[in-house]
């Protein structure tokens, strides 16, 4: 099979393996992709990490040798999310191991590098359980989980011995489940208007004598969310070798363009429990849409020091345009029983993080490369706008890895990630604590 077979045929691959979903660190973005990015704490501006490049910085695929490579890749991701009011019992998240499939090819013609990949791009959830205080005494679970994963296709070329430039066009697709149960006040906070028959009754207070409300769209695939989203991204990046040791990098990802997420039609349900026993319990069916989710812009500057033939250090700062993208979820909610719609908006008021990357590889011997590092970095979320569906509240994480030469062709890599647990309380009383334990492995073939 020549290269160029090889590549098309490992295109459907890809869209198979991309239906996974991340529940990520650095906000909603992974703290590394691919175990020797992340075992350096997630650095990956200015030296060759595989095609795990291609959603860091793609001019770094022209770093690498010449062969054609292809990189298979899973990671375990486990979160330790749990909430808690005063007086009642905590609320431990059950969303506690999640699987994450990724995979990479690349190919080298003459000075350019072209490829295609999967990567997870990021994510985030919980599941509290239907006894929990969470549910507010609606007597069914809550849950939400966000995911995006792409499937990328990257160009690299060698300018020169000392300049690289690179740039993807990526493929991107968003799903979101949500079971959210609220007292009607704090529903009643979340509406911005309303419109046709259900607009007039949340205006009117059918809801008043309510002792919960929920909005649920969920299905039953794991790899799925109920509402649905397709659209496009693309990175650009360069490597500019300063000297025989030391090597400086940048890359800029744009904001996604993601369509509105829908569910189907009757696939989502507003409901409530007043509490007058003669009034009858509201239901209704419909469609939601999450209006303007995406991705945000994220610039990345970094370098690579061989400060030993054994020893190379790297370090890397990034800066995550949340404030753009997440100043609050949008929804509307259309009413295939009542008529009418009504929309909600969930403010988040996210600020923008800087994440200082910081690693070292250490070679023990031609077969052993030994990796450590740090991601540091704040929480985006402000305290008063956390909610417990949505705690992407993780701050720093130490990083171990390992790269094994088993043959010239054949080589395995892994990473662990340790995010000691931080703890917030939100605008509304709920104390949320999340910690996490990640790892990556991955499989190396060169042809």
């Amino acid at each position: 099979m020549t290269i160029s077979k090889k590549f098309f045929a490992l295109t459907p691959l890809c869209a198979l393996l991309a239906a996974g979903s991340a529940h990520a660190t650095n906000g909603m973005l992974m703290e590394g992709y691919g175990p020797i990015s992340t075992g350096m704490g997630g650095a990956s501006q200015a030296f060759d990490h595989g095609t795990a490049a291609m959603a860091q910085n793609p001019a770094t695929l022209a770093l690498g040798s010449a062969e054609a490579r292809l990189d298979i890749a899973l990671g375990f991701l486990g979160p330790k999310v749990t909430s808690s009011v005063p007086g009642m019992p905590e609320a431990p998240s059950g969303g506690t191991a999640y699987t994450m499939p990724a995979i990479g090819y690349t190919a080298r013609s003459g000075a350019l590098t072209y490829g295609v990949g999967m990567f997870a791009q990021g994510g985030m959830g919980t599941e509290y359980g239907a006894n929990t205080f969470m549910a507010m005494g609606s007597g069914d679970a809550v849950r939400s989980e966000l995911s995006v994963g792409n499937v990328i296709i990257p160009m690299a070329y060698q300018v020169n011995p000392n300049v690289t430039i690179g740039a993807t066009l990526d493929y991107l697709w968003s799903g979101l489940d949500l079971q959210m149960a609220a007292t009607p006040q704090q529903l009643g906070g979340m509406v911005t208007g309303g419109a046709g028959q259900l607009g007039g009754a949340i205006g009117a207070g059918a809801l008043n004598t309510a002792t919960w409300a929920r909005v649920n769209f969920t299905d039953t695939d794991k790899f799925t969310g109920a509402a649905k989203a397709n659209g496009w991204g693309a990175k650009l990046g360069a490597t500019f070798k300063i000297s025989k040791d030391t090597t400086l990098g940048a890359s800029y990802r744009l904001k996604s363009a993601l369509d509105d997420m829908k569910t189907g039609n009757g696939s989502a349900s507003m409901t409530a429990n007043p509490g007058g026993a003669s009034i009858t319990t509201f239901a209704d069916t419909g469609r939601m849409t999450v209006i303007n989710f995406q991705m945000p812009s994220v610039l990345a500057i970094g370098g690579s020091w061989q400060v030993q033939p054994n020893v190379m250090l790297v370090a890397d700062i990034k800066s995550i345009g949340w404030a753009e993208v997440m100043k609050s979820f949008k929804m509307r909610y259309d009413s295939g029983a009542m008529g009418g719609s009504v929309s909600f908006e969930l403010p988040q008021n996210w600020k923008d993080q800087t994440v200082l990357n910081l690693g070292l590889a250490w070679k023990t011997s031609e077969q052993l490369t030994l990796r450590a590092g740090l991601n540091l970095a704040d929480s985006p979320i402000p305290d008063a706008t956390v909610n417990p569906l949505f705690p992407a509240t993780v701050k720093s994480h130490a990083t171990l890895g390992f790269g094994y030469q088993a043959s010239p062709t054949d080589s395995l890599n892994g990473a662990l990630t340790v995010a000691p647990s931080t703890s917030v309380t939100s605008g509304t009383g709920v104390t949320i604590s999340h910690a996490q334990t990640n790892m990556q492995l991955m499989y190396t073939h060169r042809f």
